[in-house]
This record gives C-alpha cells, structure tokens and sequence, in this order.
C-alpha cells in the first residue's frame, strides 16, 4: 500500500512532494537530508521493485538558479547515466541478432579499420577497451553534435593502447563510437532508436536529442555547477566528498589522459544550450526524469505496468558479466565494466554486487539489481566535482538497502 509522508523535520524549510511505500521511508529521510546538509538545490529519486514503484519523491527548484519550483515530471540532463541507455541499444541489436558483440569493429564500419584498430571488437567500445579515449584533434561543440564528424574524428583516431588489452573510460568518444555503430546497422540514428524502441514501448520520460516539442513545454531544468560540502564525519557518514589526491592532479594535468578525454569536447558545452540538448551525444546528454531513468533500468530486468520487459535473462547477465577490471587509464581509480554498464564497485557502489548501471559526472544515477528486482533513478540539476559516486546518490543508495532486509 502507498502511502503519503510529510518532511522529515532536519531544521530544513522544504516542500517534499511524492509517495513512499510502507518500509521505504529511510529513503525520504535521507532525500531531505540530502537538501539540509547536502546542499541540494533540486532533485528527484524514483525507485521500483518488482516492476512496481515505491518511491516517488521530487523537492526544490526546477532550475539550479531559479525559483521555480520542481514539478512532477520535471527533467534534467543526465550526462553519462546516457551510457546505460546507449549500452541497451547495442546489446537489443545483439539480442536481436543484427550485431555480433564478437565481431570486429570494421565488419559495419570498414572506415574504422585504420592506425591500429583493425582488431577492435564491439564488445570493446561496450567495455571501454577500445583505446580511443582521447582525440588529438578535439571537436567543438558544434562539430560534437554532428554525428558524420565525430564518426570520422574517431574513425581517423589512433589509439593509445592496443585495443583489447585495456581499459579507460571513453568519457566523450563513447558518443561516437555507439552512434555510429547503430546507424551502420540499423540505418537509424541512436536517438531516434531509442525513440522508437525503448523509450515509446516502456513509456518513459526519456530522450536522446531533446524534441522541440518538449524543450517548449518547459519541463527540462537549467543545470550547473554547486559546491561541494565539507567532508562528512563520524561513522556511517557515508563518501568522501573531495577527490582524492592522485585524481586530483590528473585532472588539473592537461596533458593527462584523464583530461585529454573530457576534453575530447572543447570548450565544454553548455548544456543549457537548446542546440546542445536537441543533439544526441550517447555519451552525455540524455535527458530523463528521475521516473524515466528508474522506469528504464526496471524495464530491463522485467515487466512494468505490464508493458515491456527490454532485455531478456540472458541479456542481462550479458551486461554485468565483467569484462573490465582494475586501475582505469583514465579515470586512475579501479573501475568495472560489464557490456557497457558500470558493475558494483569502489568507483559505482550500488546496492548488492549484482547490481549494474551508469551514473553521470557529479550527480545522476540508474542502476537495477536483479536480484532484489530493485530499478532506481536520481536526477538533479546541481553538479559537482565527482565523476563517479556522488555523495548525494549514494546516500540514497544506503537508505534504499537499508529498506530491504537481508541486503
């Protein structure tokens, strides 16, 4: 049974809004701590289980600097939570038997067999083995959002390991690398594929290339950069808030490949930009509601509402089998992969060690744990400097475990 509860009283003036089902509530509780001493300007969390919701929860403004206030069904930009989406695409394609994850790069796209990628598998580009994280020419954004140009950008790109035989995160690349993979196969753009195949069948609030229609009606908040808190204290207070030392300078090192590969977009776009957001970067802007995200990941490992189940079993164990593990080249910290999923880990903590999904760069996460049929979705519009495991999401990853027993 849903039911409806008033804010947690933490000496914070905020107007929570949505349902929490019975046994669920240490997940408002720490959603309204996440405002109190998180710094939290707008935010919303979703979570399924069993293909049923059972938290709903929305607070704050629309915008990171406005007044407006957050609305059900208002949406934000995701950044790399886009990942998941796009790692669905490819692994649908493989499930239908248009795309051999086995196979070599080149066999659809024969302009990528050059400089050294010839042996390239696309079970690589799924599990950030490719070895082209970086471009030595980086786009602008107005070149990023043309998909021809950042096809042939990557195509023309010699990578900076052997293919296969490691791993970095392809922060930006990744856009290129799964849109024209799916466009060589299929003849569609990633965007309208998702459209059509994922996000129409499972009805979510969810796009790759923000539609006119929807970027009028106003429902998509402006984003931007917050502080970050002081660090936490005392036991069970959770995430370091700062990065650590080592990460610290290969971020501040341009020449790094940390760097190079954030950068393989430069300037940084501004995704408030209406241009931008109707562009579909598979690696970055997607854009969804916090329902959308949860509702995707629960539409992966099952039914919801009765609609459409995404993957099959087999396709899930296909997209948490680790196929990458270790100190990562590029974001230097240990990370795991599976088919374009980030596994539980030190770098993605999510609920049990069957748990996989994406979250995005200092803020958004989607995840599904099968095993306790769990689908979760956060959205905000205030970013900070984590990449990996925001603070915030993973307070309300904590209070989601800590509402199913035996987890």
């Amino acid at each position: 049974m849903r039911a409806r509860y008033p804010a947690v009283d933490l000496n914070v003036d905020l107007n929570v809004n949505g349902t929490v089902s019975a046994g669920f509530e240490p997940v408002q509780d720490a959603f309204v701590r996440n405002f109190a001493t998180g710094g939290e300007r707008g935010a919303a969390v979703t979570v399924y289980r069993d293909g049923r919701r059972v938290v709903d929860l929305w607070a704050g403004t629309r915008d990171v600097d406005g007044d407006a206030p957050w609305e059900h069904g208002t949406a934000q930009i995701v950044r790399s939570a886009t990942k998941g989406v796009a790692a669905a695409v490819l692994l649908m394609l493989a499930e239908r038997g248009e795309l051999d994850l086995d196979a070599p790069v080149g066999e659809y796209w024969p302009e990528y067999k050059t400089a050294g990628k010839e042996r390239t598998l696309v079970r690589h580009v799924l599990a950030h083995r490719a070895g082209v994280p970086v471009l030595d020419r980086p786009l602008t954004p107005a070149q990023a959002a043309d998909p021809a140009l950042g096809a042939a950008a990557v195509a023309a790109q010699a990578p900076v390991w052997e293919p296969g035989t490691d791993h970095g995160y392809h922060a930006q690349t990744y856009s290129w690398l799964t849109g024209e993979l799916v466009r060589r196969v299929s003849g569609r753009p990633i965007g309208e594929w998702v459209a059509s195949e994922i996000a129409g069948p499972a009805g979510l609030d969810l796009w790759l290339g923000l539609p006119e229609a929807e970027a009028q009606a106003g429902r998509v908040g402006r984003v931007g950069r917050i502080p970050t808190p002081d660090e936490p204290s005392g036991p069970g207070s959770g995430l370091r808030t700062r990065p650590k030392r080592s990460v610290a300078a290969a971020y501040a090192d341009p020449e790094s490949l940390t760097s190079r590969a954030f950068a393989a977009i430069t300037p940084l776009p501004d995704e408030n930009d209406p241009a931008y957001r109707a562009a579909a970067l598979p690696a970055s802007n997607g854009i969804a509601t916090a329902d959308g995200l949860a509702r995707f990941y629960a539409s992966l490992i099952g039914q919801v509402d009765g609609g459409t189940r995404l993957f099959s079993p087999e396709t899930v164990e296909s997209a948490r089998r680790e196929e990458s593990a270790g100190p990562d080249r590029v974001l230097v910290i240990g990370t795991r992969f599976g088919a374009g999923y980030m596994l539980h880990g030190t770098a993605a903590p999510l609920l049990t060690p069957g748990s996989f999904g994406h979250p995005g760069r200092g803020g958004a996460l989607g995840f599904a744990d099968p095993e306790s049929g769990i689908a979760f979705g956060y959205v905000t519009n205030g970013f900070r400097k984590s990449v990996t495991a925001d603070a915030r999401a993973q307070a309300l990853v904590r209070a989601v475990r800590a509402s199913l027993p035996g987890t």
